[in-house]
C-alpha cells in the first residue's frame, strides 16, 4: 500500500517522504546537524545516514484510522472480498472444533483426573465428559484391574538377594511372594505417589522382612504361611494408608519357601529326620491308643458282665422270697394240703433225674413187663418218657398176652 503524507512533493527533486514523514534537511553528510535535527550527531566525522525520527502521536491515529478504514471496506465488499456469512461460518466451525475437542470419554473400570494448569480440579466417572481446552488436562486411571508386583525369585535381577530374610530365630529364609493390589483413589494416586510401583514394591518388601523376623523359620516353612501373608497384607495396607496412596491391598501371596541354597541338603537331612521321629510318634501313639482303648473295651464288657451278674441274682432271690411268702400264706390256710403238694413236686423233682421204677403191685395177680429202655441212661437234653402204668387192669391184659 503506498504511504501518502497529503504533501506536494511528487515533482520535487530529493528523497521522498517515507511512512514516518519526510527525512532530515542538511543532506545528512558531512559532520554538522541539519537546524531542525535536535538530536546529538552520531558521533565520529564519518558520514553516515541518520535514525528516523519516530512518528507523532497524531500520525499514529492517521494510521490506525486508514486500518480501519481498510479492514472494514474488505469485510463488507459485496465482490472480490470475503463474505460476511462465510467468515460467520468459519468462526461457528472453529468454535465447534473447539466445544467438540474439549469432550472426553471414561470407560466403567476407569476414572479420570481433571487438572487446570497442572492443579487438581475434579475427577469424574464413567461416561462422556467436557474439559476447557487448552486450559485443562485429564488423565485416566483403571481403578478395577488388579496389579501385581513380584518380590524375590528373580534371578540375575537388579537386587538378586531381596529374597534373603532373617527370621526371628536367626535363620535365613529365600522367600518369593506376590502382592496384588487395586487402585480405590485415582486423585490421591497421581498426586501422592511418585512412582507408585517401586513404592509398592519397597512397602511390599520391608512388611515382609518385619513379618518374618518376628516368625520362626520352621513355621515359614511348614503350617506359618497363612499366617505369615495375613499379617504382611494387613502391615502393608496399614502403611500404604499413612502415606494417603489411593491403594488397596487385595492379596499377599508366598510363592516359594526355602533355606539358602548353599544350605538345602543339610537342611533336606534335617527335615528327613524329623518326619522320621513324627513318623515313630505317630507309630506308638496309634499303637497306644489301640490297646488303651482295646483294655478300656475288656473292662467295659467285664463291668457290664457283673452288673448284670448281679442284676440276675438279685432278682432270682427277690422271686425266690416272693415264691416263697406266697408258699407260706397258702400253707398257713391249708397246711396238710400244702405240704402234701410240697412233698409230691419234691419227689418229682428228684425221680426225674434216676433210673429207677416204683411199681405199685397191690392187688396185682400177674408179672409186669417193663418197656426194655426203662432203665437206659437219661441224657440232660431229652425230657424224661411217661411213667409206666400202674393200672392193674393194664398190667393183667399185658401179662396175659
Amino acid at each position: 500500500m503506498p504511504w501518502s503524507d497529503n504533501s506536494d512533493q511528487g515533482s520535487k527533486p530529493g528523497p521522498k517522504p517515507g511512512p514516518w514523514g519526510a527525512p532530515p534537511s542538511g543532506g545528512g553528510r558531512g559532520g554538522d546537524d541539519g537546524p531542525g535535527d535536535p538530536r546529538p550527531p552520531r558521533g565520529g566525522g564519518g558520514g553516515g545516514p541518520r535514525r528516523p525520527t519516530p512518528p507523532s502521536g497524531e500520525e499514529l491515529n492517521a494510521l490506525l484510522r486508514r486500518l480501519r478504514q481498510r479492514l472494514s471496506d474488505l469485510m463488507n465488499a459485496p465482490s472480490g472480498g470475503i463474505p460476511p456469512r462465510l467468515i460467520g461460518a468459519i468462526i461457528a466451525a472453529a468454535v465447534a472444533v473447539w466445544i467438540l475437542s474439549g469432550v472426553y470419554f471414561v470407560q466403567p473400570a476407569e476414572q479420570a483426573v481433571v487438572t487446570t494448569f497442572g492443579a487438581y480440579t475434579r475427577s469424574t466417572g464413567p461416561g462422556a465428559h467436557w474439559r476447557l481446552i487448552p486450559v485443562e488436562q485429564y488423565e485416566k486411571v483403571s481403578v478395577a484391574s488388579l496389579m501385581r508386583v513380584d518380590i524375590g525369585g528373580a534371578p540375575g535381577a537388579e537386587a538378586p538377594n531381596e529374597s534373603l530374610m532373617l527370621t526371628g530365630d536367626e535363620n535365613i529364609v529365600d522367600l518369593a511372594f506376590t502382592v496384588q493390589y487395586r487402585i480405590n483413589d485415582a486423585t490421591k494416586f497421581l498426586f501422592n505417589v511418585k512412582d507408585p510401583v517401586d513404592m509398592v514394591k519397597a512397602v511390599a518388601e520391608s512388611s515382609v522382612r518385619e513379618v518374618v523376623g518376628k516368625t520362626a523359620l520352621q513355621s515359614i516353612l511348614t503350617n506359618g504361611r497363612g499366617r505369615l501373608q495375613n499379617e504382611t497384607a494387613d502391615l502393608m495396607q496399614h502403611i500404604l494408608d499413612n502415606y494417603n496412596s489411593g491403594i488397596t491391598v487385595v492379596e499377599v501371596q508366598i510363592r516359594s519357601a526355602n533355606p539358602p541354597a548353599d544350605v538345602i541338603p543339610d537342611f533336606q537331612a534335617v527335615a528327613s529326620a524329623g518326619q522320621y521321629a513324627d513318623s515313630a510318634v505317630n507309630e506308638a501313639n496309634a499303637y497306644r491308643n489301640k490297646v488303651v482303648n482295646e483294655a478300656k473295651g475288656d473292662a467295659s464288657k467285664i463291668t457290664q458282665s457283673a452288673e448284670g451278674y448281679r442284676s440276675q441274682t438279685v432278682l432270682e432271690a427277690e422271686g425266690d422270697a416272693a415264691r416263697f411268702n406266697q408258699v407260706y400264706d397258702q400253707y398257713r390256710k391249708a397246711p396238710a394240703v400244702t405240704r402234701e403238694r410240697l412233698y409230691l413236686e419234691t419227689m418229682e423233682r428228684v425221680l426225674a433225674k434216676s433210673n429207677k421204677v416204683i411199681v405199685d403191685a397191690k392187688g396185682a395177680s400177674a408179672p409186669i413187663i417193663l418197656p426194655p429202655d426203662a432203665f437206659r441212661p437219661k441224657s440232660a437234653q431229652q425230657p424224661p418218657p411217661p411213667p409206666a402204668s400202674t393200672d392193674p387192669s393194664q398190667a393183667k391184659s399185658g401179662g396175659s398176652q
